[in-house]
C-alpha cells in the first residue's frame, strides 16, 4: 500500500508512525505542502495529515491552506482513507464546514484525560485505544465536530471524530517523541499553561504508553485503509 504524509515543517513529521508504516510493509512519501504546491490526488492508498504551527483563519498568511481544504474534500468524496492529526484534523473540519477557534482557555500542553465515546469504542481505527485514556496534547485551536460526522472521543474539547465512511480526525498527537515536542514547547514557552519543567517530567512518564497507544492507533488506521 502506498501512504502519502502531508506536513507542514520539519518538526511536525510522521515519526512514530513512519515506523509504523514500514514495519507494516507499506511504502510513505512525505509532501510538504507548503513548498511542494497541492498534494497528488490520484497514486495513493491512504494519506495522513500532521500537525503544524499554522492555524485555520490564517489564510492571508499561509494561503497553500486552500489547496489543503480543496485535497481534504476531494479526499473524503473518493473515499481514500484518510488521518489528520491536530492542524490537520482542524482543516479537515473546517474543510467539512465546521468551526475551528482558539481554546477559550488558553493552550494545551500535556497530558488531558479523554474517553471514547460509544462510537469511538466500537470504531475500527479509534477503537484501538482504551475506553479512556490520557492524551497528549499541543494546541491552542480546537475543532467542533461536523455536523455529518460522529465523535469518538472527548476531552477538555471533542478529540475525535470520523467524517464519511473512511476520514478520521484526532486533536490528539499519536505519533511524537520527546525530542520533538520538547522543541514545540520551548519554542511556546511564554505561552504554556504550566512551567516548561513540569511538563517535561510528565512528558518522561507518560511518554512510553502514550507511544503505545500511538502505534496501536496507526496499525488500525492503516489495517481499515487495507480493507
Amino acid at each position: 500500500m502506498r501512504v502519502l504524509a502531508v506536513i507542514h515543517g520539519p518538526l511536525v513529521r510522521p515519526e512514530l508512525f513512519g515506523d509504523v508504516v514500514e514495519a507494516e510493509g507499506h511504502e510513505l512519501t512525505e509532501w510538504d505542502i507548503r513548498v511542494q504546491g497541492p498534494p497528488p490526488q490520484a497514486g495513493y492508498d491512504a494519506v495522513l495529515v500532521f500537525g503544524g504551527e499554522q492555524n485555520v483563519g490564517e489564510e492571508p498568511t499561509y494561503p497553500w491552506l486552500h489547496e489543503e481544504y480543496d485535497a481534504l474534500r476531494r479526499w473524503v468524496a473518493d473515499g481514500t482513507p484518510l488521518l489528520c492529526i491536530c492542524l490537520g484534523a482542524q482543516t479537515l473540519a473546517h474543510a467539512l464546514g465546521a468551526s475551528v477557534d482558539k481554546v477559550r482557555a488558553g493552550p494545551l500542553a500535556g497530558f488531558y484525560e479523554t474517553e471514547l465515546t460509544d462510537a469511538g469504542g466500537s470504531d475500527p481505527v479509534l477503537g484501538a485505544l482504551p475506553a479512556r485514556f490520557e492524551a497528549l496534547n499541543a494546541n491552542g485551536y480546537a475543532f467542533a465536530v461536523p455536523a455529518d460526522a460522529v465523535e469518538l472521543a472527548r476531552g477538555p474539547m471533542p478529540q475525535a471524530f470520523r467524517a464519511g465512511r473512511c476520514a478520521w480526525g484526532v486533536q490528539f498527537h499519536p505519533e511524537i517523541r520527546h525530542e520533538q515536542v520538547m522543541a514545540w514547547f520551548e519554542a511556546d514557552r511564554h505561552e504554556l499553561p504550566r512551567p516548561l519543567d513540569e511538563i517535561e517530567l510528565e512528558l518522561s512518564e507518560k511518554l512510553p504508553r502514550w507511544q503505545e497507544h500511538g502505534r496501536a492507533l496507526c496499525r488500525a488506521f492503516l489495517a481499515a485503509a487495507v480493507r
